[in-house]
């Protein structure tokens, strides 16, 4: 069995987990979640307790066991706890700012980039003098808050050379040498 998928979810209280036609509803503090789950996994629902079954050991179901579990867990964290990234944009004259759900951001182009950002996801810039400005983003749903910190990642990448661009706090950029005279 997946050791994965074999691993027993804890239901905190205040999380309500609904099944219905092959959808998964996850309720909690911070919001709501749905999933669709492929025919033939199953859930049960015990004192508290969540099981993800699989019907057969074909090579596609052990792979959505895991898979399933996996999503089922993060729905219920991020309804309860909620997920939060935070991205650092190194360079000089870097600068975001926000107004309710639009990013304003400038990257060193001759246009600033604008954002409109869901509205599942909260967002706060910070910025201090001597430091590199700071976005957090927080949200219920971790695959969308994903999406949404790659998406502004994108807009410039870190470069191997000076390390300049947009990167997740913490992230390690493998330097290069430059020139050598």
């Amino acid at each position: 069995m997946s050791r994965i998928g074999k691993a027993i979810i804890t239901i905190p209280a205040g999380v309500t987990i609904t099944e219905k036609e092959g959808v998964v509803t996850v309720k909690g503090p911070k919001g709501e979640l749905t999933q669709e789950l492929t025919e033939g996994i199953t859930l049960e629902q015990n004192e508290g307790q969540l099981t993800v079954s699989r019907p057969s050991d074909s090579k596609q179901h052990r792979a959505l066991h895991g898979l399933y579990r996996a999503l089922i867990n993060n729905m219920i964290v991020g309804t309860t706890e909620g997920f939060t990234k935070k991205l650092e944009l190194v360079g000089v004259g870097y600068r975001a700012s926000h107004a309710g759900q639009k990013l304003e951001l400038a990257l060193g182009f001759s246009h600033g980039i604008v954002l409109e950002l869901p509205k599942e996801v909260i967002i706060d810039t910070l910025t201090e003098k001597g430091k590199n400005p700071i976005i957090t983003l927080t949200s219920h749903d971790k695959q969308l808050l994903g999406m949404v910190s790659a998406k502004i990642r994108s807009f410039r990448k870190p470069e191997p050379y000076k390390g300049k661009g947009v990167r997740f706090v913490g992230e390690i950029v493998r330097r290069k040498a430059g020139k050598s005279a």
